[in-house]
């Protein structure tokens, strides 16, 4: 079994020592870096070469062995960094003439995958708020409206009574960018929300001139924090333990459009994204359904 040379260990201890002095890091970083670099060694030593003489190629000859390997991008970006600062470190004292990571570029990690809820939880979350108070049919016209419209946080609270259109059932949004887009309502949510208006918005109001669409109870535009406070209190109430974001339910609303069939550019549109490429996280989201869609309507499914 190949084994790495007295220098070898010697000059991982020093570098180790030096990330402690300089860098202060915790003793799991520095155990994390000498693991990636002792193998990184270790490979090197079985094909008859060293840290010191490791060129641009070996190293991509390295990265290209761990993908058949099939070790996670993440970890293989952890070993890319602590090749990075390692060989930083040797150009610094000068044992080596040039870094070898210099074109290396890191492996796509990929974006993670939004928390969703499913619709039974969504329809929990909805019915949470006490709709005998002006705070709690507030709340629930705001659930809905976010919900069936996919909208940002941000989007639902700045919101004002011209951006609606009762009639046609639909919403003028200013998304990202200050581009409008045009959401349409949905059935449940204009009921809710012409109830609300009629019920409770003239009291959270107490007579306070506002174009705000859902003002606090001072009568002022709510900010994200808030709402995502109230969120955070229905989804307690409503017995949902999972971890949320103030974006669940507008993931939410992207999955379960594509669970029942919607076509990938509607939801892009729906959503405000400029790049389909955004969008296209929720096809792993909404995989399975993808999946028995697949195997119900193909011909070799």
């Amino acid at each position: 079994m190949t084994a790495l040379s007295d220098d070898e260990q010697e000059l991982l201890r020093e570098f180790i020592d030096s990330l402690w002095l300089e860098r202060g890091l915790s003793p799991h970083t520095r155990n994390a870096y000498l693991t990636d670099l002792r193998g990184f060694a270790l490979w090197l030593a079985g094909r008859g070469s060293s840290l010191r003489q490791a060129g641009r190629e070996a190293i991509l000859d390295h990265l290209g062995w761990r993908l058949q390997q099939g070790y996670q991008a993440r970890s293989t970006a952890r070993l890319l960094s602590a090749l990075r600062t390692f060989y930083r470190y040797l150009l610094r004292e000068r044992l080596i003439d040039e870094d070898p990571t210099l074109q290396v570029e890191l492996p796509q990690l990929g974006k993670p995958l939004p928390k969703s809820l499913s619709e039974a939880e969504v329809e929990a979350l909805l019915a949470a708020p006490d709709i005998a108070e002006p705070l709690g049919l507030r709340d629930r016209a705001m659930l809905e409206v976010l919900y069936a419209c996919g909208l940002r946080v941000s989007e639902l609270v700045a919101l004002s009574l011209e951006q609606i259109n009762l009639r046609q059932g639909v919403l003028r949004v200013l998304g990202k960018g200050s581009k409008e887009r045009l959401v349409p309502l949905g059935e449940e949510a204009l009921i809710w929300l012409q109830r609300y208006q009629a019920e409770a918005r003239g009291l959270l109001l107490a007579g306070r001139p506002s174009s705000v669409l859902f003002p606090s109870q001072r009568g002022e535009q709510m900010t994200r924090q808030t709402f995502w406070h109230r969120i955070k209190l229905h989804a307690r109430h409503a017995g949902i333990l999972k971890p949320l974001s103030p974006h669940t339910l507008r993931h939410a609303f992207a999955t379960h459009l594509l669970n029942h069939g919607a076509d990938l550019r509607v939801v892009q549109l729906l959503l405000g994204h400029s790049d389909l490429s955004t969008t296209q996280i929720y096809t792993h989201v909404a995989k399975a359904r993808l999946q028995a869609l697949h195997a119900a309507h193909h011909p070799r499914g």
